[in-house]
């Protein structure tokens, strides 16, 4: 039989490592829209391009994680 006590602490641990990896993945594309805010572009096409690099790395990455 497993301990409640055991069983809780751990449901704890394991809620606080994916809050932590939740923060780390936000700030992370935070961090890459706020270089885009920032931009000066030329004009509406680098603009574009910029965003679309995002999109293409966030499509990526949703590759990745669903291959595991």
């Amino acid at each position: 039989m497993v301990d409640p006590d055991f069983l809780r602490e751990f449901q704890k641990k394991v809620e606080k490592k994916i809050k932590e990896n939740e923060i780390s993945v936000v700030q992370y594309w935070h961090e890459r829209l706020g270089k885009v805010v920032s931009m000066k572009p030329d004009g509406i096409a680098s603009l574009q391009l910029e965003i679309r690099k995002i999109y293409d790395m966030m499509e990526n990455r949703i590759k990745t994680l669903k291959k595991d």
